[in-house]
């Protein structure tokens, strides 16, 4: 087991992937007393070697990991991807490409919704990943042994994992749904913490433009301070508070202290006169010009049925080409495409058209229909003369 703990280490070792085609990447952290995720540990595997890498270690930089990262002729494969690709991006700002991520490609491969890296290396590689360290407090040092077997194989065989993935991909044609994907985990929007968009977090379900007006206005006030202050949201005030609050637009102390998982002391304290403030400045502005909450998208009567038989037909579709059903099309977007031919769903774009979208418009507008033939479902092409 390699531990790096010092940059000179750091630096020949990434020196020595400079020629790989790709290298794994895995991540551990800590947030649960932190808004922004505590970088405890990175794994990376070339071709020949994998080294655990120690970012709390005293005085090493992590210039030469991070200039790996941004090796644009080397290909860094991660599993589950979007929390670690959040992680690099907040040190640097970039997103660490070209990437791809393996939980992406077993799904389009038809190994079933949001695949565990365990299942996937005891299949691919013929590992058995032991997830006793999983829970473990990264941030304390010295690492065990134990850690870092653990944390070095969630690296080790990825790079079998990936290389089959990646066969079958080719095999199958599909490799470039794969990479059609990697455009919203290589976005930097979507790592991006904008608290503006913070309200977009809760299910808002009232029409009150008043009290959206204040969700938005609270939603980001709790954003901006737990980002200045590292602290999960919760603990800055929690989610049904904020709600509450919204609703009952409270006027002073006492008000805001029966809020609900509040209190007379929050609500004298200096959160509470800033979350007073906030509803004072909202309650102020003309009932005309409140921002209009989102629109519901509950589509119109009649449609259930025909979104059930959408349903089986992406059951059925996605069992044919062996492809998770979460990868192509939603409820919700059953539902949308349902309502309209020009849903702006991705199950209309793309290779989820050719695969689902197509024959989903078919089936709506009569052309396509399904029947039985004995324990299957089978579709059948309608001549437009009989629809």
């Amino acid at each position: 087991m390699t531990l790096i703990a010092d940059t000179a280490a750091l630096a020949a070792f990434c020196d020595r992937q400079t020629d790989a085609a790709f290298v794994t990447v895995d991540t551990e952290f800590m947030r649960d007393r932190t808004y922004f995720p505590q970088l405890c540990l990175v794994q990376v595997a070339g071709p020949d070697e994998a080294a655990a890498i120690d970012p709390l270690a005293p005085g090493i930089s992590l210039e030469p990991l991070l200039k790996l990262m941004a090796n644009k002729n080397i290909l860094k494969v991660f599993h589950a991807a979007r929390q670690d690709i959040e992680i690099f991006y907040n040190l640097t700002g970039e997103v660490p490409t070209p990437l791809t991520d393996t939980q992406v490609a077993a799904m389009v491969c038809g190994f079933g919704e949001a695949v565990s890296y365990e299942a996937l290396a005891s299949k691919l590689a013929g590992a058995r990943i032991d997830k006793s360290s999983r829970f473990t407090d990264w941030a304390h040092r010295p690492l065990t042994d134990r850690q870092l077997t653990y944390a070095l194989a969630d690296v080790i065989p990825l790079r079998t994992v990936h290389e089959k993935l990646q066969a079958r991909l080719e095999r199958e044609g599909r490799a470039s749904w794969v990479e059609e994907e990697m455009a919203e985990l290589t976005d930097p929007a979507t790592y991006k913490q904008d608290p503006a968009d913070a309200w977009m977090r809760f299910k808002t379900r009232s029409g009150n433009r008043r009290a959206f007006a204040l969700l938005k206005e609270l939603a980001a006030w709790r954003e901006t301070m737990a980002q200045q202050r590292n602290l999960p949201r919760n603990r800055v005030i929690r989610d049904e508070s904020i709600l509450e609050i919204a609703s009952h637009a409270p006027k002073n102390i006492d008000d805001l202290a029966r809020s609900r998982g509040l209190g007379k002391g929050y609500a004298e304290s200096r959160a509470g006169a800033e979350i007073l403030g906030i509803v004072e400045r909202v309650l102020a502005i003309p009932e005309n010009d409140y921002p209009e909450p989102p629109a519901r998208r509950d589509p119109p009567p009649g449609l259930g049925p025909l979104v059930d038989l959408m349903r089986v037909l992406l059951k059925m579709r996605c069992e044919e080409h062996g492809v998770a059903q979460k990868l192509v099309a939603s409820a919700e977007d059953l539902e949308m495409i349902a309502s309209s031919d020009t849903a702006p769903v991705r199950a209309l774009s793309g290779w989820r058209q050719e695969l689902f979208g197509n024959a989903a418009l078919d089936l709506k507008h009569g052309r396509l229909a399904m029947t039985a033939a004995g324990k299957r479902i089978k579709l059948v092409l309608l001549d437009e003369t009989q629809s």
